[in-house]
């Protein structure tokens, strides 16, 4: 697997139960007990998704005597998020034009063909 940032956020992304352990991290911090509560799965298994959202910068483990309260961290979603929306800009800006070509094409077949 690539370690550079993006990569890693992506493929970290990239499975439901990791995508979903976020979206309840985005809620406030959490122990391994409290993110696996609602899936049908191993505190192995979460810990093994929680290591992977952690290599990948999305988390970090804080410790407070014998709890270890896992939290959101953002910074890699804000740079996945850029990187999208520079795209996204591009694809709009030539969806824009087409759809002026388009127009263009229409007026010219309503007008008889000519021009």
């Amino acid at each position: 697997m690539p370690d550079d940032q993006l990569s890693l956020t992506f493929a970290a992304l990239a499975d439901p139960t990791r995508r979903a352990i976020l979206a309840r991290l985005a809620d406030g911090e959490a122990t391994v007990n409290e993110l696996a509560e609602p899936f049908d799965m191993s505190l192995q298994a979460v810990s093994k998704h929680l290591k992977v959202l952690e290599r990948a910068g999305l988390i970090s483990r804080g410790r407070d005597a014998q709890w270890r309260p896992c939290r959101l961290e953002t910074a890699p979603l804000e740079t996945a998020s850029d990187w999208i929306d520079r795209y996204r800009e591009r694809w709009t800006d030539r969806f824009d034009r087409l759809d002026e070509e388009i127009g263009k094409f229409r007026r010219r077949q309503e007008g008889g063909g000519h021009g």
